[in-house]
């Protein structure tokens, strides 16, 4: 079982606490560090390596998005959530422009928290229909040639159902494989196409007309 190295990264005493409070509910996460500033997580995530930080959006001075967009030109592999008390999907489309895997609330229940972060760090975090629509607007990505780097057709297959917006565990449902099975063909397809993550292959998927943008389901393929 994997132990996931956490740095917590908030101005508010009150809100650090809460996070631990959370995550010393569930043994696969390991506090490392706690720090209240964007300039503290940037020299603490150098010394300390962690594999998750939770990074509030606004602090003062360097502020999460900032400490998020600097940390990961320099540590790609971290993985960062950003925390907040605003629903504001603005917030939530520039989060995800300076590298952040995801976006939880404060008020959400310890619960919520834990499933969502479990699924971040499976990298089976799911995107709804509605955030997939808007992100294909707002994402300026570069996308490999296809015709260069083709997938097989389970790879095809793999990557219409993330673009539709299922999870690992039911997309080896869908297609009677495990879990492992399927996280394994999307490091494959984010290697040949040059891709970061599920939200660059929705765009990806739905730029090459393998998911219909409107409802969400396979195209239908043409008779010849």
């Amino acid at each position: 079982m994997s132990i996931y190295r956490v740095l917590i990264v908030d101005d508010s005493q009150h809100a650090r606490e809460a996070m631990i409070s959370i995550l010393d509910e569930d043994e696969d996460y390991d506090v490392i560090g706690v720090v209240s500033s964007g300039e503290e997580a940037i020299a603490v995530t150098e010394q300390l390596m962690p594999d998750l930080i939770l990074m509030d959006i606004e602090m003062q001075g360097i502020g999460g998005l900032e400490a998020t967009r600097i940390i990961k030109l320099q540590y790609p592999y971290v993985k960062i959530v950003m925390i907040t008390v605003s629903d504001d999907i603005a917030h939530l489309f520039e989060a995800l422009k300076q590298g952040a895997q995801g976006y939880l609330l404060k008020n959400l229940s310890p619960s919520t928290w834990l499933a969502y972060l479990h699924a971040i760090m499976r990298d089976d975090a799911p995107l709804s229909r509605e955030l997939a629509y808007q992100i294909l607007k707002e994402f300026p990505i570069s996308v490999a040639n296809e015709d260069h780097i083709p997938l097989t057709t389970r790879e095809r297959e793999i990557l219409t159902w993330v673009a539709s917006g299922l999870t690992n565990k039911e997309i080896a449902t869908q297609l009677g494989i495990s879990d492992q099975t399927v996280k394994n063909h999307l490091k494959n397809i984010l290697q040949k196409l040059h891709l970061e993550n599920r939200v660059q292959l929705t765009r990806y998927a739905m730029e090459k007309g393998l998911v219909n943008r409107k409802t969400g389901l396979f195209p239908k393929r043409k008779r010849t």
